[in-house]
């Protein structure tokens, strides 16, 4: 083992430690539990709001770009084998 496999090891045992440590405490671990949630409900919210934001103002939202991006893909990809056909015939 090298010296980074090492400090991946070590840094890994201090953290989970360090967690085993926070949790233990069931008030603290509902009260983290509890924030992650808040937080992760706000980012929800935050985005939900951001793509009404979008579509009031005509704009694509994030979503829309994704899958416009997954069928531009797919096009290339299509292209590629037709033009790899042709270049056999």
């Amino acid at each position: 083992m090298g010296i980074r496999d090492d400090l991946k090891k070590q840094a890994l045992e201090l953290s989970s430690k360090a967690v085993e440590k926070l949790m233990a405490d069931e008030k603290r671990a509902m009260a983290i539990a509890n924030a992650i949630g808040k937080a992760q409900r706000g980012k929800q919210a935050l985005d939900k709001g951001q793509e009404g934001l979008m579509k009031a103002f005509h704009f694509a939202p994030r979503s829309e770009f994704k899958a416009v991006g997954k069928q531009l893909s797919g096009l290339k990809r299509r292209l590629r084998e037709l033009e790899e056909k042709l270049d056999g015939l």
